[in-house]
This record gives structure tokens, C-alpha cells and sequence, in this order.
């Protein structure tokens, strides 16, 4: 059972191994949020995390934006597309912040692209006025890992 403020935790991950994946993993993660229309919408999202909680970016115009602003909550997963499967997905209330948009949006281009100076990285910034920090604290964290399932099965090596 969780204590307020902590994320129900299921799957083969602790907490703490849960956020060291989402840590490690250079890989977009998807949000699930609301449309205006009611219908469920998924988005790719750059993201760093921090403590407890994942960072990241948007314009504050954006259909994502707009939609957080109607509802605070989201579901959110981060997994790659290639074997072995692991990954972590849940749910999250989710916090904007105007004044933390920019910052967080050059801490993603160094995670992401390795510079805030790249070609993207400067498109991106041109418009960093308008970016609005995205702060999700997840209520619940669901782990995956078929890692010693599927190793023997793959012809190629097993990143880790």
C-alpha cells in the first residue's frame, strides 16, 4: 500500500528500480491525455526525470497544452519498441509551469540531441517564450521486464 504523495507500484520493478529505468531511458515517452472532442489522444514527449516526477516541455498553444489545462491528469509510457520488452507505464497528475518551459526545454535538447546548438535544438528555441513546463508526479507505476523470457530467443545481442 502507498502512503500519500507515493505511486501505487506493481510489476517485477521496486519504486527505485522503475525510476532508474525512466533515469536511463533516452527514448520519447507517450502520453495518453483527453481531447477536447472526449476522445483518448496519445502524444510522443521528450521527458527527463527528476525525483519523483517527469519532466517535460511543450508550446503552451499545443493540443497537449490545451488539454492538460482541462485535465491535470494523464497516463504515460515509456518502453521501446525493440525486444527485449521492458518498461514502465502508469498514471500521473500533471502540473504546468509558463516559467519553467524554456529551461526545461534546453535540459531536453542537451538529453536528446546532446546541444541545445543543433539546427532542431535552435528552431526549438526560437520559440522558448512560448514553451510551458509539463511536471507529471505519477499515482501509479506498472513495470514490465521480459528480458530473461526473451534473451535465449533473440538471434542478436541484448542491449542493456
Amino acid at each position: 500500500m502507498s502512503t500519500p504523495g507515493e505511486p501505487t507500484v506493481r510489476g517485477p520493478w521496486s519504486a527505485a528500480r522503475a525510476n532508474e529505468f525512466l533515469d536511463h531511458a533516452v527514448i520519447p515517452m507517450r502520453i495518453g491525455v483527453e481531447s477536447s472532442s472526449g476522445c483518448p489522444l496519445v502524444l510522443s514527449l521528450w521527458f527527463i526525470a527528476e525525483g519523483d516526477e517527469l519532466l517535460g516541455a511543450t508550446q503552451s498553444s499545443s493540443v497537449l497544452a490545451r488539454s492538460l489545462e482541462r485535465s491535470a491528469r494523464c497516463g504515460f509510457e515509456v518502453a521501446a519498441d525493440a525486444p527485449p520488452y521492458r518498461g514502465v507505464r502508469g498514471q500521473a497528475h500533471v502540473e504546468l509551469r509558463r516559467e519553467e518551459g524554456a529551461a526545461i526545454l534546453d535540459r531536453l535538447l542537451v538529453r536528446y540531441l546532446g546541444s541545445v546548438t543543433t539546427p532542431l535544438g535552435a528552431r526549438l528555441r526560437a520559440h522558448a517564450t512560448d514553451e510551458v513546463g509539463i511536471r507529471l508526479r505519477p499515482t501509479s507505476l506498472v513495470s514490465w521486464d521480459y528480458t530473461d523470457r526473451m534473451t535465449s530467443s533473440l538471434s542478436r545481442p541484448v542491449d542493456g
